[in-house]
Protein backbone atom coordinates (compact mmCIF):
# COMPACT_ATOMS: atom_id res chain seq x y z
CA UNK A 1 0.00 0.00 0.00
CA UNK A 2 1.21 4.12 -0.29
CA UNK A 3 0.67 6.39 2.17
CA UNK A 4 -0.24 9.63 0.37
CA UNK A 5 -0.51 12.68 1.22
CA UNK A 6 -0.83 16.00 -1.21
CA UNK A 7 -0.94 19.86 -0.53
CA UNK A 8 -2.15 21.95 -3.19
CA UNK A 9 -3.47 25.50 -3.61
CA UNK A 10 -6.51 24.31 -2.73
CA UNK A 11 -9.99 21.57 -1.66
CA UNK A 12 -11.25 21.25 -5.37
CA UNK A 13 -8.94 18.98 -7.95
CA UNK A 14 -10.57 20.54 -10.67
CA UNK A 15 -9.44 23.88 -10.11
CA UNK A 16 -6.53 23.92 -7.73
CA UNK A 17 -3.67 22.46 -8.14
CA UNK A 18 -0.71 20.35 -6.48
CA UNK A 19 1.97 21.65 -4.78
CA UNK A 20 3.60 18.75 -3.38
CA UNK A 21 3.16 15.29 -3.08
CA UNK A 22 4.81 12.92 -0.38
CA UNK A 23 4.24 9.13 -0.31
CA UNK A 24 5.82 5.81 1.27
CA UNK A 25 5.45 2.27 0.45
CA UNK A 26 3.84 0.32 3.90
CA UNK A 27 5.49 -2.52 2.62
CA UNK A 28 9.15 -0.95 2.71
CA UNK A 29 8.96 2.16 4.44
CA UNK A 30 12.41 3.28 3.72
CA UNK A 31 10.83 3.73 0.18
CA UNK A 32 9.66 7.07 0.34
CA UNK A 33 9.52 10.12 -2.13
CA UNK A 34 8.47 14.18 -1.62
CA UNK A 35 8.15 15.92 -4.59
CA UNK A 36 7.30 19.92 -5.09
CA UNK A 37 5.77 21.79 -8.60
CA UNK A 38 4.76 24.89 -8.99
CA UNK A 39 0.34 25.73 -10.22
CA UNK A 40 -0.27 24.66 -12.88
CA UNK A 41 -1.01 27.81 -15.25
CA UNK A 42 -5.17 29.23 -14.27
CA UNK A 43 -5.56 27.02 -11.62
CA UNK A 44 -7.17 28.67 -8.48
CA UNK A 45 -5.17 29.53 -5.55
CA UNK A 46 -6.69 29.83 -2.20
CA UNK A 47 -4.21 31.98 0.67
CA UNK A 48 -6.31 30.04 3.06
CA UNK A 49 -4.54 26.90 1.62
CA UNK A 50 -1.46 28.43 1.04
CA UNK A 51 -1.05 28.86 4.94
CA UNK A 52 -1.85 25.38 5.85
CA UNK A 53 0.71 24.18 4.14
CA UNK A 54 3.47 26.96 4.57
CA UNK A 55 3.89 28.21 0.77
CA UNK A 56 3.56 31.40 -0.17
CA UNK A 57 1.73 32.48 -3.69
CA UNK A 58 5.52 33.12 -4.94
CA UNK A 59 6.79 29.61 -4.35
CA UNK A 60 2.88 28.43 -5.70
CA UNK A 61 3.90 29.92 -8.98
CA UNK A 62 7.68 29.69 -9.23
CA UNK A 63 8.37 28.63 -12.49
CA UNK A 64 11.49 27.55 -11.40
CA UNK A 65 9.60 24.32 -10.17
CA UNK A 66 8.83 21.71 -11.94
CA UNK A 67 5.36 21.32 -13.56
CA UNK A 68 2.51 19.35 -11.89
CA UNK A 69 2.76 17.54 -14.94
CA UNK A 70 6.41 16.41 -14.47
CA UNK A 71 5.74 15.90 -10.73
CA UNK A 72 2.71 12.82 -11.27
CA UNK A 73 4.78 11.78 -13.77
CA UNK A 74 7.66 10.91 -11.52
CA UNK A 75 5.54 10.30 -8.88
CA UNK A 76 3.49 6.89 -11.05
CA UNK A 77 7.59 6.28 -12.08
CA UNK A 78 8.38 5.45 -8.05
CA UNK A 79 5.10 3.76 -7.81
CA UNK A 80 5.09 1.66 -10.62
CA UNK A 81 7.79 -0.90 -8.23
CA UNK A 82 5.25 -1.20 -5.93
CA UNK A 83 3.21 -4.31 -5.69
CA UNK A 84 -0.10 -2.80 -3.60
CA UNK A 85 -0.30 0.45 -4.73
CA UNK A 86 -3.36 1.09 -2.65
CA UNK A 87 -3.57 4.62 -1.01
CA UNK A 88 -3.79 4.66 2.48
CA UNK A 89 -4.34 7.97 4.57
CA UNK A 90 -6.47 10.16 6.59
CA UNK A 91 -9.52 11.40 4.01
CA UNK A 92 -7.31 9.49 1.27
CA UNK A 93 -9.98 10.02 -1.29
CA UNK A 94 -8.83 13.97 -1.84
CA UNK A 95 -5.31 12.86 -2.18
CA UNK A 96 -6.62 9.88 -4.98
CA UNK A 97 -8.79 12.60 -6.58
CA UNK A 98 -6.01 15.30 -7.08
CA UNK A 99 -3.45 12.53 -8.30
CA UNK A 100 -6.36 11.41 -11.00
CA UNK A 101 -6.70 15.02 -11.99
CA UNK A 102 -3.50 15.56 -12.77
CA UNK A 103 -2.88 12.84 -14.84
CA UNK A 104 -6.02 13.96 -16.66
CA UNK A 105 -4.28 17.74 -17.30
CA UNK A 106 -1.05 15.70 -18.44
CA UNK A 107 -2.95 13.41 -20.43
CA UNK A 108 -1.78 10.24 -18.67
CA UNK A 109 -3.95 6.98 -18.05
CA UNK A 110 -4.64 7.38 -14.24
CA UNK A 111 -3.01 3.90 -13.17
CA UNK A 112 -4.15 3.65 -9.51
CA UNK A 113 -7.53 1.86 -8.20
CA UNK A 114 -10.34 3.99 -6.92
CA UNK A 115 -10.30 1.75 -4.05
CA UNK A 116 -8.58 3.47 -1.15
CA UNK A 117 -8.27 3.03 2.70
CA UNK A 118 -9.31 5.49 4.97
CA UNK A 119 -7.71 6.19 8.38
CA UNK A 120 -10.76 7.94 9.68
CA UNK A 121 -13.04 4.20 9.31
CA UNK A 122 -10.50 2.77 10.59
CA UNK A 123 -9.79 5.33 13.63
CA UNK A 124 -14.13 5.15 13.44
CA UNK A 125 -13.84 0.91 13.41
CA UNK A 126 -11.48 0.97 15.72
CA UNK A 127 -13.52 2.73 18.22
CA UNK A 128 -16.32 1.03 18.15
CA UNK A 129 -14.70 -2.33 18.48
CA UNK A 130 -12.87 -1.10 21.41
CA UNK A 131 -16.11 0.31 23.25
CA UNK A 132 -15.11 4.04 22.54
CA UNK A 133 -17.40 6.46 22.67
CA UNK A 134 -16.91 8.17 18.79
CA UNK A 135 -16.54 11.95 19.26
CA UNK A 136 -19.16 14.02 17.33
CA UNK A 137 -18.51 17.98 16.18
CA UNK A 138 -21.19 19.13 14.54
CA UNK A 139 -23.04 16.05 14.33
CA UNK A 140 -20.62 14.33 12.92
CA UNK A 141 -17.53 12.60 13.82
CA UNK A 142 -14.73 14.55 14.72
CA UNK A 143 -12.03 11.95 14.34
CA UNK A 144 -9.68 14.29 12.37
CA UNK A 145 -5.90 13.85 12.32
CA UNK A 146 -5.39 15.45 15.29
CA UNK A 147 -7.78 13.54 17.02
CA UNK A 148 -6.59 10.37 15.86
CA UNK A 149 -3.04 11.34 16.45
CA UNK A 150 -3.75 11.61 20.12
CA UNK A 151 -5.59 8.50 19.76
CA UNK A 152 -2.72 6.25 18.43
CA UNK A 153 -0.44 7.74 20.67
CA UNK A 154 1.47 10.04 18.49
CA UNK A 155 1.59 13.85 18.21
CA UNK A 156 -0.27 15.26 15.87
CA UNK A 157 0.82 16.50 11.95
CA UNK A 158 3.11 19.62 12.28
CA UNK A 159 1.98 23.00 11.18
CA UNK A 160 2.51 24.24 8.41
CA UNK A 161 1.44 20.69 6.90
CA UNK A 162 4.13 18.86 4.81
CA UNK A 163 3.35 16.32 2.42
CA UNK A 164 6.21 13.91 3.54
CA UNK A 165 5.30 14.49 7.38
CA UNK A 166 1.84 14.24 6.44
CA UNK A 167 2.32 10.95 4.74
CA UNK A 168 4.12 9.35 7.43
CA UNK A 169 1.36 9.96 10.19
CA UNK A 170 -1.01 8.42 7.61
CA UNK A 171 1.72 4.93 7.53
CA UNK A 172 1.48 5.20 11.25
CA UNK A 173 -2.29 5.85 12.02
CA UNK A 174 -2.29 2.50 9.54
CA UNK A 175 0.06 0.48 11.23
CA UNK A 176 -1.19 0.88 14.93
CA UNK A 177 -4.72 1.04 14.21
CA UNK A 178 -4.90 -2.60 12.02
CA UNK A 179 -2.23 -4.18 13.65
CA UNK A 180 -1.82 -2.64 17.00
CA UNK A 181 2.56 -1.95 16.44
CA UNK A 182 4.47 0.72 15.85
CA UNK A 183 6.05 1.26 11.95
CA UNK A 184 8.12 3.99 11.28
CA UNK A 185 11.11 5.05 13.35
CA UNK A 186 10.18 8.73 13.63
CA UNK A 187 7.34 7.38 15.99
CA UNK A 188 9.38 4.80 17.95
CA UNK A 189 9.20 6.56 20.92
CA UNK A 190 5.84 6.80 21.27
CA UNK A 191 3.91 3.59 22.85
CA UNK A 192 1.15 2.00 21.34
CA UNK A 193 -1.69 2.95 24.04
CA UNK A 194 -3.84 -0.37 23.30
CA UNK A 195 -3.11 -3.73 22.19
Amino acid sequence: MIALDIEATGVHHEKHSILSLGALDLDNPDNRIYLECQAWEGAHIDPEALAVCGFTEAEATDDTKQTEAQLIAQFMTWADGIEDQTFVGQNVSFDRDFVQAACERAGYNYPFAHRTIDTHTLAYMHHILHGKEIPINKRHSALNIETVCAYIGIPGEPDPHNALTGALVHAEMFSRLVYGKKLLPEFDTYEVPFK
